[in-house]
């Protein structure tokens, strides 16, 4: 009979042991098969952050909630050991489940007829917060199970970093970072004995503890969690009165909505989680506001915008985007810093830079300046004005039209487009339409940002490079094609733009402490519907753009009135810059007197006498400009011919001299493949001829 019970009994124990055994090997492969879902603590809310850390904007995820990630290094140690002593003393003892806890809970329940206290750990809690299900036995079997799987996953404080991103605290908030914004106004790493007894008790009951709604239910609910936890935090009686004491916040802090266009456009660019700008965060907010403040004189559905780049990084300093976010009379979420509109007269600088550099013009040579025709585009002045013959430094300090519109004539509207392209500069033309000379006042479409690219460019290097918004971008690439215009030519731009009056309501320069030495060159486009101020010192480039987004006309506001006050009112709020070399003197410093004789006038009469000898003009007589010229195979010779002039003769195709017989009128160039070229002949005398074609496929034309 013993030995039949003990058979009973060791069959009963191997039993249990296999039952066991089935059991952890069942537990095992649901751990495998099922895996704790992560998704949620992935999805945080993405931040944009201006360089110094500051936070500017703030995203959020799915149904509207903010969700910041946080680590415990980000906490202030107060609040942590306050949430341990409050919701799970022995939080760094158990294994994600407190047995202990669970059989108090058990027997005070069977004891008083009801549930007195929980049992529920802070690695549960985070079970749950990570896959929320409803109150049953059975949902707290899962949290048990899955609490198990994070203690095997993750370190404690890794699982407290989950906690405190995940935990609710009232509205969309979600997780200790978000709610120490909200509510108290800064991050979370320095909390006050009351803030951090607040922020214990919300996740509990984050709508009835809510303190901006329930003050007087949240008030007792946090002195409830310093009572409790005082003495074992060891937290001084003094401190403790004080927090006892202490109100709770009114109301929640708004979400900062600042840069919001920079903001949306790094998130369309794929932004994910938090990225630190190039941004000068107290820069941004004084321009902002100064926006809204210029826009509203203007006109009640006027908008501006303000990009400011540092010349040397090219990294933007402050991006304001419109003169009001949420503001739909101006059409607020409009992007101007990056719409295309006509930029007005911004690009004479580069017509007259080119020609300099071609050796088409000097700063000193006379143009006329008078009611003329080009074919059948017959331009006119700003008020109608005309000053007759005049310098081509007097013409761009005016911003007159006529002569940059001959120079462009001369220069070929197409070649000059397609050289700023090869750049980096992006035009905008209206269908198919081919560049005609209407790009000299605005003919072409242009963002504010490309403008100030090719500002920036013209302030420093000659190069124009992509602007750098994110301050963990890697360096920028210079482009292989070299300076857009000559360090002699921008130097001598930037004289004659810096000798420009400054806008009327600014002091003359003799009544400033001190004064700034600022290149500028305003624009207006037709219709004024654009007001244009784009400058740079030795350190900064800013841009200003005021309109209507909708491209609606502000009659009356233009460049030099509008958009120039703002460009000084800006480079105000800019740190001091050390003076330019261009300030001092122009790259090419000759006088009139001094000038060959076919630099000192543009368009004189179609006969020039020099040196004591008559002479026809010089011009190229094939190929003619605007040619377009088939090209059955690469390195085909193209014949260049010369009338007129001095011998001898120098030939340039695209800026590079050619190695030619100088005495003869013919040359020869090799095309070394299809695009536009630039050639040009120069003479004894100093006079210069140029013409731009076209070299396409053989079957091009076909």
């Amino acid at each position: 009979m013993l030995a039949g019970l003990w058979a009973y009994r060791k069959w009963g124990l191997m039993g249990m042991v296999l039952g066991v055994l089935l059991v952890l090997v069942g537990v095992r492969v649901l751990d495998r098969i099922y895996p704790p879902d992560m998704g949620r603590y992935h999805a945080t809310s993405a931040e944009v952050r201006a360089a110094d850390g500051r936070l500017m904007r703030i995203f959020t995820v799915e149904d509207g909630l903010i969700r910041r990630a946080v680590t415990t290094e980000e906490v202030d140690p107060l609040y942590l050991h306050m949430l341990v002593a409050y919701e799970d003393k022995r939080f760094y003892e158990h294994g994600g489940v407190d047995f202990l806890a669970l059989a108090r809970a058990a027997w005070q329940a069977a004891a008083n007829g009801e549930i007195v206290s929980g049992a529920s750990t802070l690695t549960m809690q985070t079970a749950r917060l990570l896959e929320p299900r409803p109150r049953t036995v059975t949902s707290k079997l899962v949290e048990m199970f899955r609490a198990w799987q994070l203690e095997r996953r993750f370190t404690k404080y890794e699982i407290l970093e989950i906690y405190l991103t995940l935990a609710p605290f009232g509205g969309n908030i979600e997780g200790i970072k978000a709610a120490s914004d909200a509510y108290f106004g800064h991050d979370s790493t320095r909390l006050t004995p009351d803030e951090a007894a607040l922020l214990v008790i919300l996740p509990q009951s984050p709508t009835r503890f809510r303190p901006d709604r329930h003050a007087a239910r949240a008030r007792h609910a946090r002195n409830k969690v310093l009572d409790r936890v005082a003495g074992e935090i060891g937290l001084d009686p003094h401190l403790r009165d004080l927090a006892l004491s202490a109100p709770v916040p009114a109301r929640r802090h708004r979400a900062e909505l600042m840069a919001p266009h920079l903001a949306a456009r790094l998130l369309r660019g794929g932004l994910k989680e938090a990225v630190v700008t190039t941004t000068d965060y107290d820069l941004q907010a004084e321009l902002e506001r100064l926006v809204r403040v210029r826009a509203g004189a203007v006109h009640r559905h006027a908008s501006a915008a303000i990009l400011v780049v540092d010349n040397r990084t090219r990294h933007v300093l402050a991006y304001v985007g419109s003169a009001g976010f949420g503001e739909r009379a101006r059409l607020g979420y409009v992007d101007m810093v990056t719409a295309v509109r006509s930029p007005g007269s911004t690009l004479k600088p580069f017509i007259y830079g080119m020609a300099f550099d071609r050796g088409l013009a000097h700063a000193e040579t006379r143009v006329r300046d008078e009611e003329r025709r080009f074919g059948t585009y017959a331009p006119s002045n700003f008020m109608d004005r005309h000053y007759g013959e005049i310098s081509i430094r007097e013409a761009l300090v005016r911003s007159l039209n006529v002569p940059a519109v001959a120079v462009l004539d001369r220069l070929g509207p197409v070649a000059f487009t397609e050289k700023m392209r090869d750049h980096g500069v992006t035009f905008r033309l209206p269908g198919e339409e081919m560049p005609g000379l209407a790009v000299a006042l605005g003919g072409v479409g242009m963002s504010l940002e490309g403008l100030v690219k090719l500002y920036a460019g013209l302030a420093s290097d000659g190069q124009v490079l992509p602007l750098v918004f994110d301050a963990g971008q890697a360096a920028v690439e210079v482009p292989p094609f070299g300076e857009m215009l000559s360090a002699a030519t921008r130097q001598t731009l930037s004289n004659i733009l810096s000798s420009a009056r400054p806008p009327e309501d600014r002091l003359p320069d003799a009544y400033q402490g001190h004064a700034r030495r600022v290149a500028y060159k305003t624009g207006t486009s037709y219709g004024f519907r654009d007001a244009w101020a784009v400058g740079y010192d030795g350190d900064y480039t800013v841009g200003v753009w005021v309109g209507r987004a909708d491209g609606t006309p502000l009659p009356g506001h233009f460049g030099a009135s509008t958009a120039a006050p703002i460009l000084f009112d800006v480079f105000d709020r800019l740190p001091a810059a050390g003076t330019p070399e261009w300030a001092a003197a122009p790259g090419d410093s000759r006088s009139f007197a001094a000038l060959p004789p076919a630099l000192k006038y543009f368009d004189r009469p179609e006969r020039l006498m020099l040196a004591g000898a008559g002479s026809e003009r010089l011009a190229i007589t094939f190929p003619l400009t605007g040619s377009v010229v088939e090209m059955p195979k690469e390195n085909m010779p193209l014949s260049l011919v010369a009338g007129g002039g001095v011998r001898p003769l120098q030939w340039f195709v695209d800026g590079q001299p050619l190695d030619t017989n100088r005495w003869s009128r013919h040359a020869s160039y090799a095309l070394q493949g299809e695009g536009f070229y630039q050639i040009t002949v120069r003479d004894a005398g100093g006079q210069s001829s140029s013409a731009t074609i076209r070299a396409v496929a053989g079957d091009a034309l076909r």
